[in-house]
């Protein structure tokens, strides 16, 4: 679902987000990021060109259908990082979403310049992308975890605790979860098919735990009543729609709350960072699984993992042949 007005956007942007539509097969979540960073990006030049303090003062719908291919010629490489010191100072965006900001200004300079010839050059060729220091990710320990499943109650306790449980054991984005079909889940093969960034599909193993909590909460989930984007969808809301992200979220938190956690830089993607970080360390499982498992893209992105067990490097340390006294 769009979460944009394509009236309101230049008609060079809106052709933009059909082409990685269309030819970069990108999902709707990438394609609703692009749709915010580049209005963003424009709404802040207009109003630098105004005199405004700030974009806000433009208004909430602000239409910026007027801009042309002459007004995106005379855009430079000042204009963007000027934009991005803004987003710092002002809205105090982190790196990875400067970075984030930065790579949708490439991609879409790139299709209007380089591809399309809209403009006469590119002015963002050499824009520099920040660098990120890699943090180790937060994660819960694994009496944390099991604390966590053992704290669900309520109404709705089959469904929030086979949604734990699978946040625990697959590692799923929250996107992913809401996603979910139920014709998705293969009891047979005992597997669940995914659909990842970029649409990209992965299936998955489903262990004994994971089946019990889907079961359990398939006999209860609700059949009669449902609106039509539910009636595929695994998990449901008590209105009978299909889930979404902020109810999933506020669940997660409240029982997270529940053992203590709450206000301590937890989230619904620290349960990614547990699954991974579980699996590495008491699970055994070869970084490139684990890649395959959680849908990265790139290994990079994946060994961050290898670096959060300190126990596990003293071991093997510890083991080195070497570690003898010598002569």
């Amino acid at each position: 679902m769009k979460d944009y007005d394509p009236k309101l956007l230049p008609d060079r942007v809106n052709e933009f987000l059909r082409y990685i539509l269309i030819v970069k097969n990108s999902s709707e979540l990438t394609i609703n990021g692009y749709a915010r960073d580049l209005r963003l990006l424009f709404e802040y030049i207009v109003a630098e060109q105004r005199g405004l303090s700030s974009p806000d003062e433009l208004g909430k719908d602000f239409d910026l259908s007027f801009i042309d291919d002459s007004f995106l010629a005379d855009v430079n490489i000042k204009d963007v990082y000027s934009f991005l010191d803004y987003c710092a100072q002002k809205r105090r965006n982190g790196v990875t979403t400067r970075k984030r900001k930065a790579s949708s200004i490439r991609s879409f300079f790139k299709y209007i310049a380089d591809n399309m010839k809209y403009i006469p050059s590119n002015p963002v060729s050499q824009l520099q992308v920040m660098t990120e220091k890699k943090r180790i990710p937060r994660y819960l320990t694994l009496e944390q975890s099991i604390a966590l499943l053992n704290s669900v109650e309520g109404n709705n306790r089959s469904r929030d605790y086979c949604i734990l449980v699978l946040f625990l054991n697959c590692g799923f984005r929250l996107s992913e979860l809401v996603n979910l079909n139920l014709s998705d889940i293969n009891f047979d093969e005992r597997t669940i098919t995914v659909i990842g960034k970029g649409s990209k599909q992965r299936r998955l193993y489903l262990n004994d735990v994971c089946i019990d909590a889907l079961k359990a909460y398939l006999q209860v989930r609700p059949v009669d009543g449902l609106k039509a984007d539910a009636r595929n969808a695994l998990f449901v809301s008590r209105l009978n729609k299909r889930i979404g992200r902020q109810a999933v979220q506020l669940m997660v938190y409240h029982y997270l709350e529940k053992i203590g956690l709450n206000g301590q830089h937890y989230s619904v993607h620290k349960l990614r960072h547990t699954a991974a970080t579980l699996l590495y360390q008491h699970g055994g499982v070869d970084v490139l699984v684990l890649k395959d498992m959680l849908g990265h893209e790139n290994l990079s992105t994946t060994e961050i993992y290898t670096h959060v067990d300190d126990k596990r490097l003293r071991a093997a340390l510890d083991s080195n042949p070497l570690n003898k006294k010598t002569k």
